[in-house]
């Protein structure tokens, strides 16, 4: 697809040797040049003569000759009151290697439903409120928030994320010693590497757990090390056993299982970290979204020396903002900092501002409440569906987030259930992905309802009913 460029048209690098003669010819070779490298694609508009001709220096006179040519040669088209464009049959030659191809579509695109796990509704994003904080945010914001400022981040985000969450999550939040990052992939990779730096090279993750975690300690250099979860959250007498002197977890809302880290399993990680001198990486990914029972805080307001805590607005807004943020004992936030100054100078300020403004003007909670609603709602959609579809299968972890974990009845697998349900368009994902070494027992899948609307919950169900049962 072409871009379809505004006004009379983008500027068009094209060279013409002022020594010789033969401009017209020249001018004719360099536009043919440009189309059959690529350069200028199918569909995509030629400056006007008028704006040509003074960008070249040369006569209007001379480029309408040229447009005139290459029309009759068939590499441009016009129409009476529409700009030259490049004629749709003019395509690139055989040694243009570097014409791109339309994307393929998406897995999900065609399918009746798609129960992909951990991305919110993404029509929900509320765009009014966005666009609006921006505009306040870049009409009030001073001259030196222009600047690549402070690497921690912008002062009046972390002044307003510090309150928020310590409002809301019980954290014990300090805004110098949080530093926006990029998201959780980044805020992971930037803190392993700080770690790795201070001599840890390995580090616990939970199994079944966040496979991103394990991408992340490669890129750090550390090896993962798996600890099995139960129905408590993370065994912390197995991660005693491991001698590792790290962990990354989700306390609030255990990704994939959904479960909740216990009180007493909480004190014993805190107890774990003194008595080795060791740093818990806590990913509160979506725990603003819960239903049935009081919402937990987050591990680090009992033990901020020890706890570093990733937030993003990825579930909460949408991954496409790309801002997220650590919250960092005092001793490493310096040392974080410095490291993500490094690494890019910093997230984009007017984004980080327009969050600030979000947040305080309270249309960030009037969204999250009303997003609360929409999940919940889709949460018993699934349920009622499964419940009239497949009664033997169970669900689980759907006291928070937009997932839940289906229990597959004997003598069903993970992998038959899968490919079966993919012949009828419905995407499913199994528990097997989040395991260490793949392994597919007890059968399970991971149903994710964030970006499904009720509709397509429940159709989907329906198609694959006779698959759940044995």
């Amino acid at each position: 697809m072409a871009v379809e460029w505004a006004g009379l048209g983008p500027e068009l690098l094209l060279s013409l040797d002022r020594r010789r003669g033969q401009r017209g010819a020249q001018l004719q070779a360099a536009v043919r040049d440009a189309i059959r490298s690529g350069r200028l694609r199918a569909g995509e508009r030629l400056p006007s003569s008028r704006e040509l001709a003074s960008e070249l220096g040369v006569s209007r006179g001379l480029v309408q000759d040229c447009y005139a040519q290459l029309l009759a040669e068939g590499y441009l088209s016009a129409a009476a009151g529409s700009a030259t464009r490049v004629a749709e049959t003019a395509r690139a030659g055989p040694a243009d290697t570097g014409q791109r191809r339309d994307p393929p579509a998406a897995a999900g695109q065609a399918a009746l439903a798609d129960f992909r796990t951990g991305v919110p509704d993404l029509s929900s994003f509320p765009r009014a409120d966005w666009v609006r904080a921006l505009r306040d945010a870049a009409r009030t914001a001073p001259n030196a928030a222009f600047d690549y400022g402070d690497p921690r981040g912008s002062a009046a985000l972390r002044e307003v994320l510090a309150a928020y969450l310590r409002r809301v999550r019980a954290a014990a939040a300090d805004p110098e010693h949080i530093v926006i990052c990029t998201g959780c992939a980044q805020g992971l990779g930037l803190t392993l590497r700080v770690l790795a730096k201070t001599g840890i090279d390995r580090v616990g993750v939970e199994d079944p757990g966040y496979n991103d975690a394990i991408y992340a300690t490669g890129w750090a250099g550390v090896a993962a090390v798996p600890v099995p979860v139960d129905e408590d959250g993370i065994d912390v007498a197995a991660l005693r056993a491991t001698g590792v002197r790290a962990v990354v977890l989700t306390p609030a809302h255990q990704w994939p299982t959904g479960v909740v880290l216990s009180p007493g399993r909480r004190h014993e990680l805190a107890a774990w970290a003194a008595d080795r001198d060791a740093m818990i990486i806590e990913d509160d990914y979506d725990a603003e979204f819960r239903y049935d029972r009081e919402p937990v805080g987050v591990l680090q307001g009992l033990a901020p020396d020890r706890v570093i805590t990733l937030g993003t607005a990825s579930k909460s807004l949408a991954p496409a903002l790309r801002i997220g943020w650590l919250v960092c004992p005092p001793a490493l936030s310096s040392v974080i900092a410095e490291e993500k100054d490094l690494g890019d100078r910093g997230s984009p300020a007017l984004d980080q501002l327009a969050l600030a403004t979000l947040i305080e003007s309270g249309r960030y909670d009037r969204h999250l409440r009303r997003m609360r609603g929409v999940y919940a709602q889709r949460r018993d959609v699934l349920t009622s569906a499964l419940a009239t579809h497949a009664p033997r299968v169970s669900l689980t972890g759907l006291a928070a987030g937009f997932h839940a974990v289906a229990q597959l009845p004997s003598p069903l697998t993970e992998s038959a259930v899968v490919e079966a349900a993919r012949e009828r368009s419905v995407l499913l994902y199994g528990m097997s992905l989040y395991r260490f070494g793949g392994v597919a027992e007890p059968a399970q899948l991971v149903l994710g309802f964030g970006n499904l609307g009720e509709r397509a919950i429940a159709a989907g169900i329906a198609a694959i009913s006779d698959l759940l049962r044995p």
